[in-house]
C-alpha cells in the first residue's frame, strides 16, 4: 500500500521513461503518505479512445466524484 493505477491512451514509453514515471509518483506518494518507497506500487494501463468513457470516465469519475482530489476538464485540451 499504495498503489498506483495510471490510465492513458496508448503510448508507447521507454524503459527509461517508465523507471522515471514510477520515480516521480513514488517520491509523491512516499512524501504524502508517510511510507518508505517499497510500499508503493505503479501500473499504467492503456486505454484505446474509443474505450475511455465506459471503462474509465462512467464507472471511475462520474460514479465516484466523491473520491476524487482533481476533476479532469476535457473542455480546456
Amino acid at each position: 500500500m499504495p498503489h498506483v493505477t495510471i490510465k492513458h491512451f496508448p503510448q508507447d514509453f521507454t524503459e527509461q521513461q517508465q523507471r522515471q514515471l514510477a520515480a516521480a509518483i513514488t517520491e509523491v506518494i512516499t512524501h504524502h503518505f508517510g511510507v518508505t518507497e517499497g510500499a508503493v506500487s505503479v501500473a499504467v494501463e492503456p486505454v484505446e479512445p474509443a474505450d475511455w468513457n465506459d471503462a474509465v470516465y462512467g464507472p471511475e469519475i462520474a460514479a465516484r466524484q466523491h473520491l476524487l482530489i482533481k476533476r479532469p476538464d476535457y473542455g480546456n485540451n
